[in-house]
């Protein structure tokens, strides 16, 4: 479904003369006096005017309708967004940047084993396998000097460095911008986050680093969508390294689309058509894949319960 199309920016705004609405399969036209606007939909996208309803104005939020749309299945692309449990593969040879300012961290680091790590509350369900105590309360999964250990936000590597003492917990910051990558678990383990490193194949160009807001929203998205399909789960909480929560997050729709119009407008108008400032600046119109989620601010006392 297709929710907001238009946005009328204040009440002061709106236009005295009616609105006439048109929408065709490939396009949707709204009229009012002498101005016409248009939004001209990417090619592969279909509207169905027959599903068309719920045309109305909400007060300081513009005009709303909802209808259906179609789109064949995306052919196969190379993101920007590398995604980390689907394309990282053994027996391959990949170059590691920081997202924030394009710097290599690790380069050309090949791994005999990528293994996905449990959850973390998995030693809470031991007691449901065993009939003795814990046998692994006193263990720790760390990876071998070929081996990759993927969880949830974060993976871990062997840096090979176990010569070197290194402390516990201590912070892994790039070189070139200072910006905190991960940490430090043990001698020789280091515990990347997600969202502050790209991984891509060494055979392939890397020259583009994305936008600091889109990279981050694209892989919380992920990880949204792989753990509520994984745990059957739609409510989730974010905390920062204090173990302080943020934000409280209900996923709502994994499936939905966001389209992107230019659009075309015959004279200046009070009309603004619909776009998303999170979607990429650069390319052709298009469609792209979201998730909605609704969400709770935990900061400044707030929502406390």
């Amino acid at each position: 479904e297709v929710k907001p199309l238009l946005c009328v920016p204040s009440e002061a705004d709106l236009p005295s003369s009616p609105v006439d609405v048109t929408v065709g399969a490939g396009c949707l036209e709204v009229r009012s006096g002498g101005s016409c606007e248009a939004a001209a939909l990417p090619a592969e996208v279909r509207l169905s005017p027959s599903s068309c309803r719920g045309l109305r104005r909400l007060p300081g939020d513009g005009l709303h309708l909802r209808m259906r749309l179609r789109r064949p299945p995306p052919p196969p692309s190379a993101d920007l967004v590398f995604t980390l449990r689907e394309s990282l593969k053994p027996q391959k040879s990949y170059i590691f940047y920081c997202q924030s300012c394009g710097d290599i961290i690790v380069k050309d680091r090949k791994f005999l084993r990528v293994l996905p790590l449990p959850s973390e509350n998995w030693s809470a369900l031991v007691e449901e396998w065993c009939c003795h105590p814990n046998p692994f309360a006193r263990s720790a999964l760390y990876p071998q000097h070929d081996d990759c250990f993927l969880g949830d936000t974060f993976f871990l590597l062997n840096s090979g460095n176990k010569s070197r003492k290194s402390k516990e917990n201590t912070k892994v910051i790039c070189k070139r911008c200072k910006t905190m990558l991960g940490e430090t678990i043990s001698s020789d383990t280091i515990k990347y986050y997600i969202t502050e490193v790209i991984i891509w194949p060494s055979e392939r160009s890397f020259s583009t680093t994305p936008s600091r807001s889109q990279f981050v929203q694209s892989m919380v998205a992920q990880c949204l969508v792989e753990l509520s399909s994984a745990k059957s789960t739609f409510r989730f909480t974010i905390k920062g390294e204090d173990e302080k929560v943020y934000i409280l997050i209900w996923l709502l729709n994994s499936d939905t689309l966001l389209v992107e119009s230019l659009g075309s407008s015959s004279s200046h108008s009070v009309f603004t058509l619909f776009g998303d400032i999170f979607m990429p600046s650069s390319g052709p119109v298009g469609t792209c894949d979201a998730v909605k989620v609704l969400y709770q601010p935990c900061i400044k006392s707030r929502n406390k319960e």
